[in-house]
């Protein structure tokens, strides 16, 4: 087997064209958690813009990334949290988007919690069915596993094995609370049709012996035994099993879900015991891990990298002002990696001083700014409107850049709505911190 892999790296390779939504859907209803009653609008988004939550009851309406990078510690499910804003309970809506390959969508929510429905994603499932899906002309980033990964903690564990055959799973489940003890196997290839028919369904649950502990501690305010399994010693109070194994088929919707985070499609077969949210977390952290050691050492292609020519058609600036020499990673429209090779003959140095030259600490926020603007340049493109710097702010020089230096930029989208722009924006040298700062770009006819 190769040592992993990303579409379009191996010649006649299949590829998988991204996907967005044909129309919009929405829904609402309480939070399994919180109680509270919420909107979701979910809508079709552009190639390479990933699942991003919007708080559009927050000022601002901020953005969030749903990315392990953002991932927020909550007890008993899955949130992302960027600054003010977090959405919380994302795994059944996240398995859905990523099971049915629903790569692209903007998902509005007027509330922290997503709404929990049924307790399945069942629900999530039709609308998107319903929608219909739009591919795009941009290939899925695919991650094949080169080699086995193993996250233990005591009695819980998840492996995940090299898998030349798409995405399988495995679930054991072995829960036993007071009287009441629950021990289930599951397992499938996953694809849209096994996702919709065996795992969709399979509803969210608890043990009675726990629900008193729960609600003590502010959980649940939204369940009830319609749309939770209360789990006696007889089986589901009040209600009825869908599938015997109704549990273990819910733990691998969770697992799923979670597995979405990693904005990647994985290809791996993935062996789990009494496995939770938290061991979920550390798996996708892992297999991300092992994705850069790849890419550091040439064995895969960073997602998308631009050369000169390629910032040449997105940046006005030309020499002696251009800044980014290439980019070397890219993640949709929120962050990206440029680098710029800090020679002794920039122009600067004569005067910058004499003797002694150092790169001004102004030309390392320009190169930030273009970085920046590169970002935003590919998202506007054809649409009749140029990114300006309207704003500086938490500016921090803290080491001094010198000829031979390579200066890594790095910038990330905080903050996104119609007209204004936020990214915070760093510049490394040797991986320490030589420059930092938050800008803030508008948005002008061209």
């Amino acid at each position: 087997m190769t040592p992993g892999r990303t579409v379009g790296i191996l010649p006649g390779m299949p590829l998988r064209a991204q996907r967005t939504l044909k129309t919009p859907i929405e829904f609402r209803g309480p939070g399994l958690h919180t109680g509270a009653d919420n909107k979701v609008a979910i809508k079709p988004a552009p190639a390479d813009h990933g699942v991003v939550f919007c708080r559009t009851d927050v000022e601002g309406e901020p953005h969030v990334l749903a990315h392990i990078s953002k991932l927020s510690s909550r007890e008993r499910r899955t949130s992302v949290r960027d600054g003010r804003a977090e959405v919380s309970t994302i795994e059944h809506l996240m398995a859905a988007l990523y099971a049915l390959r629903v790569d692209n969508v903007l998902v509005e929510i007027d509330g922290e919690e997503i709404p929990g429905l049924d307790g399945s994603a069942a629900p999530i499932v039709q609308l998107l069915t319903d929608s219909g899906f739009t591919d795009q002309k941009v290939p899925k980033k695919t991650f094949q596993l080169d080699e086995p990964i193993y996250v233990r903690e005591g009695d819980i564990s998840i492996v995940a094995l090299p898998s030349e055959e798409g995405l399988s799973a495995q679930y054991h489940l072995d829960q036993r609370t007071g009287d009441t003890v629950a021990i289930q196997s599951f397992g499938l290839k996953v694809n849209e049709e096994s996702f919709t028919s065996q795992v969709a369904p399979a509803r969210t649950f608890v043990m009675r012996q726990e629900v008193e502990t729960l609600q003590a501690a502010g959980l649940g305010k939204g369940a009830n035994r319609q749309n939770t399994l209360v789990m006696g010693p007889g089986g589901p109070e009040e209600n009825e099993l869908r599938f015997t194994n109704e549990l273990a088929r819910h733990k691998v919707l969770d697992l799923l879900g979670d597995l979405a985070l990693g904005g990647v499609e994985l290809e791996a077969h993935l062996i789990a015991t009494r496995s939770g949210h938290g061991t979920n977390h550390i798996l996708v952290k892992r297999f991300l891990d092992r994705m850069k050691t790849l890419e550091d050492e040439g064995y895969l292609a960073r997602e998308s990298g631009m050369g000169i020519r390629d910032i040449l058609k997105l940046l006005p600036h030309r020499y002696p002002f251009l800044m980014v020499d290439r980019v070397i990673e890219l993640e949709g429209y929120q962050r990206g990696v440029g680098i710029k090779n800090v020679t002794y003959n920039e122009p600067f140095f004569e005067g910058h001083w004499p003797g002694q030259p150092i790169m001004p600490g102004v030309l390392q926020l320009e190169a930030m700014a273009q970085m920046a603007g590169i970002l935003l340049f590919r998202k506007l493109e054809n649409t009749g409107k140029l990114a300006v710097l309207w704003s500086i702010d938490k500016v921090k020089l803290r080491g001094a850049v010198t000829p031979g230096d390579q200066l890594r930029i790095e910038v990330e989208t905080i903050r996104s709505r119609p007209g204004i722009g936020h990214v915070q924006s760093r510049c490394k040298v040797g991986g320490k911190l030589v420059s930092e700062a938050r800008l803030m770009f508008t948005l002008v006819d061209a």
